[in-house]
């Protein structure tokens, strides 16, 4: 069964999580430090499910050629290993953000810190709390399934060895987060990835586990597929991710069963976070009546120049 047909045939959503105007795929506009300088052109995207997100930060730069990876230069893998994309549980209380647990690129967290965030219109302001950084972000519009599956891992169909745990996948409307994290974590150490991949250099089975993490956004095509725009694996772009061969299984669990590209027939199984075919990203917030009049008079020169930022 397509995806997006077992969310129209068995919708579901959970109880809680995060609030409704967090929900969707975000954009970030900016990013500003506390020692007055501002990053807009780092490429970073946030999609958010009902109690998980997915994280996507790369360089405004084009991807990476396709190599093996003992072919990558140093200074090649010093960039690859700077990418960053995870998922994480999504803790709301008391207006406050904080992540848990999940998968992750990075052998370290780089963002330890919870988040206060407000957002009014499309626009969502996320404060760090140490005071070190404040983010705007902006929701891009759309419409249509929000569905939220948590990879709880991938098998081989015939042997069933474990090839992959955890990850997660996200469909707000048009676009697709997509977390696919390690069969097995690198060992404990007080390097960096970047440093790793560095003293790595020429080994294609080390880099290989090192760089066994995926995080990749898709939008989708004319066509209705949903073509990977973005990722931390340059092999990735311009592929597909595959919405073919889901089957419910009970218990808050779905199942897919593919083919891989290089023939392997897997299984994957899914937690459900949230099921939701009918689903829409609203770019306005509510305000008071008394804010409403104030815009309504004084909007011939508050209107002049409006327009939507994404």
């Amino acid at each position: 069964m397509n995806l997006l047909e077992l969310a129209r045939v068995y919708p579901q959503r959970p109880e809680g999580g995060v609030p409704d105007w967090m929900l969707g795929h975000f954009r970030r506009r900016t990013i500003s430090f506390a020692d007055g300088r501002s990053d807009e052109r780092t490429q970073v995207h946030w999609l958010q499910s009902r109690t998980f997100t997915i994280d996507l930060r790369l360089p405004d730069a084009p991807a990476l050629p396709v190599r093996e990876w003992q072919d990558y230069a140093a200074a090649e893998l010093r960039l690859l290993a700077n990418h960053e994309g995870w998922m994480a549980d999504s803790i709301w209380a008391d207006g406050m953000l904080s992540w848990r647990g999940g998968v992750s690129l990075q052998l370290h967290n780089r963002w330890p810190e919870p988040a206060r965030l407000q957002r009014i219109g499309n626009c969502m302001i996320e404060f760090g709390t140490t005071g070190a950084y404040v983010e705007d972000w902006r929701l891009q519009a759309g419409s249509g399934p929000l569905i939220g599956l948590r990879l709880l891992e991938e098998c081989d169909a015939e042997s069933a060895e474990v090839l992959r745990r955890g990850g997660g996948l996200i469909l707000c409307g048009e676009r697709l987060g997509w977390v696919h994290g390690r069969a097995v974590e690198p060992s404990e150490s007080a390097l960096q990835l970047r440093e790793r991949a560095e003293l790595a250099h020429g080994s294609a089975e080390a880099l290989a586990a090192l760089f066994d993490c995926e995080t990749s956004l898709a939008c989708v095509d004319q066509q209705g597929r949903y073509q990977v725009a973005l990722s931390t694996v340059p092999a990735r772009v311009g592929q597909s991710v595959s919405l073919e061969g889901f089957e419910l299984l009970g218990a808050g669990r779905v199942c897919q069963r593919l083919q891989r590209p290089d023939g392997r027939a897997v299984v994957r199984t899914f937690l459900i976070d949230t099921l939701e075919p009918d689903w829409h990203a609203d770019l306005a917030t509510p305000s008071t009546e008394q804010a409403q009049r104030w815009f309504a008079s004084e909007g011939e020169t508050l209107s002049r120049y409006l327009e939507v930022l994404s």
